[in-house]
C-alpha cells in the first residue's frame, strides 16, 4: 500500500507547496489593497465583494469538492487576508459558545477579534460607540418567530444592517455529569426553552425552567453548579466541559435562527441583495393594503412581513419588511420613495447580500 500511496502523497505535497505560495501572493496583494483603501479611508470589510467571491467559487467549481466546503475555505482565506489590513472587532451575544458567536465566525471567518456582550442591547451599544466594528444579533427563529428585542432596537439605532446569515440550531441538554441526578433547574435563553418545550415537558415536567441571557450563560452556570442543567449547543458544552444528557432536543428538527450583521457600513449592490425597512401607518381601513401597493406596482417581491406594536397606545403597529433587491436598484428605489411618502413612519434598515 505504501508503494501505491507514496507517489500520491508526493503529488499532494507539491500541490500544497503551490497553494502556500499562492496564498501568500494573495496576502501580498491584499496588503496592497489595504494601502489603497487607507488613502481614502475606505472600509476594510466589503460584504458585497466577499459575497461575489463566494458565489463565484460555487459557480466555477468543477468538483469533486462540494461548493459549500470550498466557500468555507475561501471565507477563511478572505478573513486571514483582511486581517493583514486590519483585524476587525465583532460584538456578539455571549458568553463564548453561543449561536451568536458561531454566527460571527461563520460570517467573518476566524481572523477577527470577537467581543462577547452580555445582552443584545450591549451588542448594539458596542457597535454604536465604535468599540466594535460590527455586531451580530439574532433577528428571527424559524420556530418561535421574531426576536422582539432586536426589532425594537433596530427602530432606535443609527446602525444599518449590512449582512445576514441563517444557521441550523441544534439544542442539547447538558450537565457536569451527563446525568440529571440532583438537577433542580434547567437554564437556557427564553427562545431555546420555547423551542424545546414539548420535549422538556414530556421528559422532565417537574424540573424548574429558568430563562437566562443566553445559552452560553446557561452552559457557564451548569459548569459552576451541579444542580443546574443547560440547554445549549454542543460547542458551548465543550467550552465549559459539560456532558451531553440528550442531543437534538429541539421540537423542530429543521430549527434555524437568522442573524443580522449591524454596523455603520452601507453595503453596495452585490447583484443578489435584500433590503430591510420598517414603517407604520395610521389605524384606518385599507391602510396596510395602500402601504404595500407600491411594491406590487414596481414589481418588487416582499419576502418577509412582521408586525410589532408601535407603543403609541392607539393600536398602531410597526411593520418590518424585507424585499428582494438593493435600495439602489431602480425599481426598488422607486417603490421605497413611494412607501416613504405614504407611511406615517419610515426607516430604511439596510440593503445587503442574500445569505449564501
Amino acid at each position: 500500500m505504501d508503494k501505491d500511496l507514496l507517489p500520491l502523497r508526493d503529488q499532494i505535497d507539491a500541490i500544497d507547496a503551490q497553494l502556500l505560495e499562492l496564498l501568500n501572493r494573495r496576502g501580498l496583494v491584499a496588503q496592497q489593497v489595504g494601502h489603497v483603501k487607507a488613502k481614502t479611508s475606505a472600509p476594510v470589510f466589503r460584504p458585497e465583494r466577499e459575497a461575489q467571491v463566494l458565489r463565484g467559487v460555487a459557480e466555477r467549481n468543477p468538483g469533486p469538492l462540494a461548493s459549500t466546503d470550498l466557500q468555507r475555505i475561501f471565507r477563511e482565506i478572505m478573513s486571514a487576508c483582511r486581517a493583514l489590513e486590519k483585524r476587525i472587532v465583532v460584538a456578539y451575544l455571549g458568553p463564548a459558545g453561543t449561536y451568536s458567536e458561531q454566527a460571527a465566525y461563520q460570517q467573518f471567518g476566524s481572523a477577527i477579534e470577537a467581543l462577547s456582550c452580555a445582552s443584545i442591547d450591549e451588542v448594539f451599544r458596542a457597535a454604536e460607540a465604535g468599540t466594535a466594528d460590527f455586531g451580530v444579533v439574532p433577528i428571527e427563529n424559524s420556530t418561535e418567530g421574531a426576536i422582539n428585542r432586536t426589532l425594537d432596537l433596530l427602530l432606535q439605532t443609527p446602525l444599518t444592517i449590512s449582512g445576514e446569515l441563517s444557521i441550523p440550531v441544534h439544542h442539547s441538554l447538558m450537565t457536569k455529569t451527563g446525568t440529571m441526578e440532583g438537577i433542580r433547574t434547567i437554564c437556557a435563553h427564553s427562545q431555546a426553552l420555547a423551542q424545546c418545550q414539548v420535549w422538556l415537558t414530556q421528559n422532565f415536567p417537574n424540573i424548574e425552567r429558568q430563562a437566562v441571557a443566553s445559552n452560553g450563560e446557561a452552559a457557564r452556570m451548569a459548569a459552576d453548579a451541579p444542580t443546574v442543567a443547560a440547554v445549549a449547543s454542543e460547542i458551548a458544552g465543550q467550552k465549559y466541559n459539560l456532558q451531553v444528557v440528550k442531543a437534538h432536543i429541539q421540537d423542530d428538527p429543521h430549527n434555524r435562527t437568522r442573524f443580522a450583521i449591524i454596523g455603520r457600513l452601507r453595503t453596495m449592490p452585490s447583484g443578489n441583495d435584500q433590503t430591510s425597512l420598517v414603517l407604520s401607518v395610521k389605524n384606518q381601513a385599507g391602510a396596510v393594503y395602500r402601504m404595500l401597493e407600491p411594491l406590487a406596482k414596481h414589481g418588487v417581491s416582499m419576502t418577509r412581513l412582521e408586525s410589532r406594536p408601535a407603543r403609541t397606545g392607539n393600536w398602531e403597529y410597526n411593520f418590518f419588511i424585507d424585499v428582494e433587491g438593493h435600495e439602489q436598484d431602480e425599481k426598488v428605489a422607486m417603490a421605497l420613495k413611494e412607501l416613504e411618502e405614504r407611511a406615517a413612519f419610515f426607516k430604511l434598515l439596510g440593503s445587503y447580500p442574500f445569505s449564501l
